[in-house]
């Protein structure tokens, strides 16, 4: 019997669409997938807002891949691997960096508006990357014009419908396997049951589960806790990824400052003026992010502080504008002049690298879903992901999984068809708004505070026990995207949480104050959560170490 796991009752039965593939999400992992779908298949790519309003849409950092005669695959991996503190799956890793380029290269042929000097490819420096490999389009705005080339691409003459506004609240499974999505039309307030052979999850990350993040308010874990509810695995869930540079201010999100300002030569100062990672790794302000991080707590803790600096203004004012034009217009809306000012930064939560396991194909271990991009663990980041690389996993991983979409759908045969579908009884009225706000506010301050970038038992149980307290004063879900959101950023704060205690030591971006070591012998290994006995109504989360090598 077909069944989601999170519908709130509608009335009557939900309209039902046909698909071939589904495709959840609009960032670079979506579009690429379903461009590439649409060769073969009837697809539709569902946006629970609208394309652009994505993290892809905001990078400013480009997409790292060996480009250069000074370049190669091997030096990338070794550099990959080296920033992702032991816990890289290097078969994933010899993937993105021998895949990657081509797969730039097409890109290119998209999007034409990539970075030359004299019909050279620009290429720059930024953290822990050896040589300059970095290709950026529109100088900073990166994410944009590849997020728009993509969406061009994908509706000129392809079969994908676009469906925006619309937002996954579940996936549908059925004798072990995932066989669609339910939806919700935010416009009309309707259900509709979308069935397909295969679902590619690529909804990016949960940013929002802390008060300060990059990310933009649509990143609330979605797509990660619609997998796990349905019986996917989901990996590495305390590894989450603070930039060195957001802009301090208590705007959400946070202006991300990009780390190649740094790669072309800005410093970062502590409050006595003094170039504080100097000594601390040989490449000082490139440095790999969890190393710059730590050092900036270090700093901002004895001074008593909240932010450092990024001072750029030793560099030429020209080359800034025109290489910097997103990040230096920003600034001088808040008042800082990026020429003159140095600028107040501080950590921010920036990006996951936990989430839905899967394989080197992109498959996750429900038969049927796959994911891609940010809302899945592929084993490519380690504990620490490399400047760089997460458009690249987008771009490699989605046409991989395209690649392995022949293969699974015709290892089923005619299309199946749906059996019954279980709905849900009716549950009530779900909850008030103000309370559904008041709770996000209390999960944001409780894990910026108590899971955020330097951990401890007894602030880890504190942040446990404040979910269960929160999750526990809630109602069922009605039929609210607020709901929906709240409940899904409130099961992926509790996996971080109970990831974050578990691992007892500090590797790349888990910082525990009370484990400052890296324990190789204890703890080179991934740490799981999934569904037990699902079909039966069993135990509803287990988590258990997985090996070093994924």
């Amino acid at each position: 019997m077909t069944r989601p796991d999170f519908l709130a009752a509608a009335e009557g039965e939900p309209a039902s669409r046909f698909y071939d593939i589904i495709v959840v999400g609009s960032g670079i992992a979506g579009l690429t997938a379903a461009v590439g779908a649409a060769r073969h298949f009837k697809v539709a790519l569902i946006s629970k807002s609208v394309l652009r309003d994505t993290t892809t849409f905001l990078a400013q950092g480009g997409i790292a891949a060996a480009l250069s005669e000074q370049d190669s695959p091997e030096l990338h991996m070794e550099d990959t691997i080296r920033a992702g503190a032991g816990l890289c799956d290097e078969e994933a890793v010899r993937i993105l960096v021998n895949e990657g380029p081509e797969r730039v290269r097409e890109l290119m042929e998209i999007c034409p508006k990539f970075d030359r000097s004299g019909g050279d490819l620009v290429l720059a420096s930024e953290g822990a990357h050896s040589v300059p490999r970095i290709a950026h389009a529109g100088g900073d705005a990166t994410g944009s014009e590849v997020v728009s080339a993509l969406a061009q691409a994908m509706r000129q003459g392809s079969r994908v419908q676009v469906l925006e506004h619309e937002f996954v609240v579940d996936l549908l499974t059925d004798g072990g396997r995932c066989v669609g999505t339910v939806s919700l039309n935010l416009r009309s307030g309707e259900f509709t049951l979308n069935f397909a052979s295969a679902v590619v999850l690529a909804t990016g990350g949960c940013g929002q589960v802390y008060s300060l993040t990059t990310n933009p308010a649509v990143a609330t874990g979605d797509g990660m806790a619609m997998a796990f509810r349905a019986g996917a695995t989901v990996s590495d869930m305390e590894f989450v990824q603070f930039h060195p540079t957001g802009l301090y201010s208590d705007e959400s999100p946070i202006f991300l400052i990009t780390e190649a300002l740094r790669g072309e030569g800005a410093y970062l100062l502590n409050h006595a003026g003094e170039r504080f990672m100097l000594g601390v790794h040989p490449q000082a302000e490139l440095g790999p992010r969890d190393v710059v991080v730590k050092e900036m707590v270090r700093h901002m803790q004895g001074a008593g502080q909240e932010f450092l600096y990024l001072d750029a203004t030793h560099l030429d004012c020209q080359m800034l504008r025109e290489r910097f034009p997103n990040v230096y217009d920003t600034l001088r809306e808040r008042g800082y002049d990026l020429c003159k000012d140095r600028i107040p930064v501080a950590p921010v939560c920036h990006y996951m690298i936990g989430g839905v396991k899967t394989d080197v194909w992109g498959r996750s271990t429900l038969p049927g879903l796959y994911a891609s991009g940010e809302v899945s663990s592929t084993g490519v980041h380690g504990a620490n992901r490399l400047a760089s690389n997460s458009l690249l996993e987008g771009l490699v991983f989605s046409d991989r999984i395209v690649r392995d979409l022949d293969r699974y759908v015709a290892s089923l045969g005619e299309r199946a068809r749906p059996s019954q579908v279980q709905l849900p009884q009716p549950r009530g009225d779900g909850n008030r708004p103000s309370q559904l706000a008041e709770n996000r506010r209390r999960l944001q301050k409780t894990m910026t505070a108590e899971v955020g970038i330097v951990r401890r038992d007894a602030g880890l149980l504190r942040a446990i026990r404040e979910i269960n307290a929160l999750s526990a004063s809630l109602e069922p879900p009605g039929a609210s995207l607020e709901e929906y959101e709240l409940f899904n950023l409130l099961g992926i704060a509790g996996q971080i949480a109970r990831a974050a205690r578990l691992r007892h030591e500090s590797r790349g971006s888990h910082l525990r104050e009370d484990f400052p070591a890296r324990d190789d012998a204890a703890w080179r290994r991934h740490i799981n959560f999934s569904v037990r006995n699902k079909e039966d109504g069993g135990p509803a989360e287990r988590g258990e170490p997985g090996g070093g090598n994924r």
